[in-house]
């Protein structure tokens, strides 16, 4: 089968194409035949050689984790009705055209949702949905998400807003400002701007309850104090290289509750559920997916390339079943 790997950590050009043995399903396994990858931000990240104490892997290796497609064959103590089922799921290595999950990590795809979406979904769909749980958003709060126009940005500005929350979006550029001012938020900042910080906190009529930071770094650090007294920040991306560094007297000073990345670790029961949810959501027309740009399998390099420049808006989902 067709791959990409990782020979060594570096920049993009560092994924090749390789031919590598098809994987076999083990006991309570299946294969799946995949349609589409999933990519995210940590993975360039990752081959580039950051973050190794949490993702300890070694080149070479197939990166990505999320795919959609279709199961292919079964393993053994496995029903064999899974057998040609449109399934997504968590894998190790994504970037191929065939690879083996355990039966519970699968979720059915809903008739009517295509497999591209599907797969924009397998990684912030359930973290989207788990980050408005874990910070408790709720009718009347005040939100603010930072890295609004990415794959999950475009999806809290949604399902904050569906959950009752005012919605303010900070993105960069009048592209992305318009695209989620289209997914409902109530107002926008252009955090490429001078003087954001103070235009927000007008937007927001003086501070948000939760802030949703995607983004990370001093952005993100310069967003805490638009939290009120008693709020949740969530400090969860990290695109601009490191988490947000956020002053831990004004923390406690406020008594602001901070949640990290180790916050968005779910239970498989919880994964499943979150994952199921959001393809439901999807395949009914509440949620709106964005794909920014589609790469084939033997273009990874370019798609990691989008990733990193954040040219594409939404997300960058691999095709691997050669139908692009």
């Amino acid at each position: 089968m067709r791959a990409a790997q990782v020979k060594a950590f570096g920049g993009p050009e560092v994924l090749a194409t390789v031919e590598l043995t098809d994987p076999v399903p083990g006991p309570g396994e299946v294969l799946i035949e995949v349609s589409h990858a999933d990519t995210i931000f940590v993975e360039t990240q990752v081959r580039a050689g950051l973050f190794r104490d949490h993702f300890p892997v070694v080149p070479p290796y197939v990166p990505g984790g999320g795919v959609s497609g279709t199961v292919a064959a079964v393993g053994a103590g496995v029903d064999a009705g899974w057998a040609g089922r449109r399934v997504v799921s968590w894998v190790d290595g994504s970037y191929a055209e065939r690879a083996t999950a355990p039966v519970t990590a699968l979720v059915p795809v809903p008739d009517g949702l295509d497999l591209r979406t599907a797969a924009a979904l397998v990684h912030d769909g359930v973290t989207a949905s788990g980050l408005l749980e874990r910070t408790s958003v709720s009718p009347g709060d005040r939100v603010l998400v930072l890295g609004a126009s990415g794959g999950m940005g475009t999806l809290l500005v949604q399902l904050a807003r569906a959950r009752g929350a005012t919605v303010v979006a900070a993105a960069r550029g009048e592209e992305k400002l318009a695209l989620v001012t289209e997914l409902g938020a109530h107002a926008t900042v252009d955090v490429s701007a001078p003087g954001w910080v103070e235009r927000a906190r007008e937007a927001l009529g003086g501070g948000a309850e939760v802030v949703l930071d995607g983004v990370g770094g001093e952005l993100g650090a310069a967003a805490l104090p638009l939290t009120v007294d008693l709020g949740r920040f969530s400090a969860h991306g990290a695109p601009s290289g490191a988490f947000a560094p956020l002053d831990p007297e004004e923390v406690e000073r406020r008594d602001i509750t901070v949640f990290g990345i180790a916050d968005l670790q779910f239970p498989r029961t919880d994964v499943h559920r979150l994952t199921a949810h959001a393809l439901a959501e999807a395949a009914a027309g509440r949620l709106r997916t964005v794909i920014g740009a589609v790469f084939p399998l033997t273009e990874t390099e370019a798609a990691h390339r989008a990733v990193e420049g954040r040219g594409a808006v939404g997300k960058v989902v691999l095709d691997v079943s050669g139908e692009l």
